[in-house]
């Protein structure tokens, strides 16, 4: 889908259509967010929104438009977590660096209604590098995995906050960094916009030898560089984490223990293969709780909707994302030079 912010959210929407009434009817989640309607706490997050990204905003109201539903629920939805501190939306998500090659590989875990309502969408904004994302319905791309076509990687982690800020809501934050041309642009604009909640964001980019860790939160934005292998889970771990308030899971808890267990053993001298990382992200632990999750009784309501894995070379971005252990979708998205960013060059296989 190609066009002005609001032509995008349309179709976004239209695709969402047939699932969203009944997603919201099951969910917890949208129970206790539309106790927000109306609150002045939700206006000034849309003014902050719309005083730095005023597009993402349009693009928001389009979406809700394309569902049918109000605007005003609809961007309730996506501040779910800065009105909420446990929604649904958890993930892990792997970095390495092997050679030449930056591999960087990711759980979606999510509301288990979900499974097989879920998308990948290509989205060609006007004037900025299109991109490829996994897309929730009703949801603005880019809060789960997505490789935009200036060969920039990210792969988001739910955090939750205990204590949100009047700022840019984090799935619109997110979002705006599929609009960045670099690795640095990206960290820019999470160190400069006041984030009104907190996600951890692993970012590569093709042509760039360096993978990062940012944890961005309402009160600090913390970059790690990624030296050899990394792994996160749903909480904050990066030093000086104990200064903001957060909720640490069971599930996450274990997820991060048991990743922290798993990496070492891929450090040895031998090349590191891609299936590697997917055998940590299929991961079923001896005990406690599992990296991969498929429990319709998951403590946190989240089950494992798909893995991706993101393989960064100089010349571009390869693309794979599995369900079920098998690959689904698989793409090799070409990085453009900075005046071909606006056309497409994917080519992608589709199961």
């Amino acid at each position: 889908m190609s066009g002005e912010p609001y032509e995008i959210g349309l179709q976004l929407g239209e695709i969402a259509r047939p699932v969203f009434a009944e997603y919201m009817a099951q969910s917890a989640a949208w129970q206790a967010v539309r106790r927000w309607r109306g609150e002045p706490f939700v206006q000034a997050l849309r003014d902050a929104a719309r005083a730095h990204f005023p597009a993402l905003v349009a693009e928001l109201d389009g979406i809700a438009a394309g569902i049918g539903w109000p605007a005003e629920d609809v961007f309730l939805w996506n501040c779910r977590g800065e009105l909420i501190h446990n929604a649904p939306d958890g993930c892990t998500t792997l970095a390495a660096i092997e050679g030449d090659t930056r591999f960087i590989a990711h759980n979606e875990d999510g509301d288990p209604f979900l499974r097989e309502r879920c998308a990948v969408v290509e989205v060609q904004p006007n004037g900025r590098p299109g991109f490829v994302s996994f897309y929730y319905p009703g949801s603005l791309p880019g809060h789960t995995f997505a490789a935009n076509r200036a060969g920039l990687v990210q792969a988001i982690n739910n955090l939750r906050i205990r204590t949100p800020a009047a700022g840019v809501p984090r799935m619109i934050l997110a979002r705006a960094v599929l609009g960045a041309t670099s690795l640095d642009a990206a960290l820019q604009i999470l160190r400069d916009v006041p984030a009104a909640s907190g996600f951890h964001h692993t970012l590569g980019c093709a042509g760039d030898a360096r993978l990062f860790s940012v944890e961005a939160s309402a009160r600090r934005c913390s970059v790690q560089q990624v030296e050899k292998r990394a792994g996160h889970a749903n909480h904050m771990i990066h030093p000086g984490c104990e200064a903001e308030a957060q909720i640490v899971t069971e599930s996450s808890r274990d997820r991060q223990l048991r990743v922290n267990a798993l990496l070492p053993a891929l450090a040895g001298n031998g090349a590191l293969p891609a299936s590697a990382l997917l055998d940590v992200l299929h991961d079923r632990a001896p005990s406690g709780l599992p990296i991969y999750r498929d429990d319709p009784h998951d403590p946190d309501d989240e089950n494992t909707l798909a893995t991706a894995l993101f393989d960064i070379s100089d010349a571009g971005v390869s693309m794979k994302a599995y369900r079920h252990g098998q690959c689904a979708f698989d793409t090799f998205i070409a990085r453009a030079t900075p005046d071909a960013r606006v056309r497409p060059h994917a080519e992608t296989t589709r199961n």
